[in-house]
């Protein structure tokens, strides 16, 4: 998708793209767009719970910071959530987890991350775990 200047300076303007700039944000959105299209069955479980401030803060699902998509996101506490499936254990994957969630973590990000075993077995500790973050935030 090619975005035109005019269009960058009225994203920017608009003061929507908190978390990037518009140009990096359109690179990365069609991409975040099939990430929500096509959750996995641990990330559908989790939103039914996120969406719609159920859990009384706002979460964006794979929304675009800087150059990365987290699974689940609320801006306004800077709180990102993360579940792993088994890709996730293998090969470099855990490294360039560790050093993303480092990243994040000094850009001002909170990350926890769960498995989705987590979600399958173990919800309502999970949900307990957001919670405790949430409310830790608002202190």
């Amino acid at each position: 998708m090619v975005v035109s200047r005019n269009e960058i300076l009225f994203l920017n303007s608009m003061n929507r793209y908190e978390t990037t700039d518009a140009s990096t944000y359109y690179l990365l959105l069609e991409h975040a767009r099939r990430m929500r299209n096509n959750p996995t069955e641990a990330e559908k479980i989790l939103w039914k719970y996120l969406a719609s401030n159920r859990m009384g803060v706002h979460f964006r699902q794979q929304h675009p910071i800087y150059g990365y998509i987290p699974d689940f996101v609320c801006l306004k506490q800077k709180l990102i959530i993360e579940l792993d499936g088994g890709y996730h254990l293998v090969g470099e994957q855990p490294q360039m987890d560790k050093e993303r969630t480092e990243w994040l973590s000094k850009e001002g990000y909170r990350v926890i991350r769960f498995t989705n075993e987590d979600v399958f077995n173990r919800l309502d500790e999970v949900l307990d775990k957001i919670a405790e973050e949430i409310e830790n935030a608002s202190k």
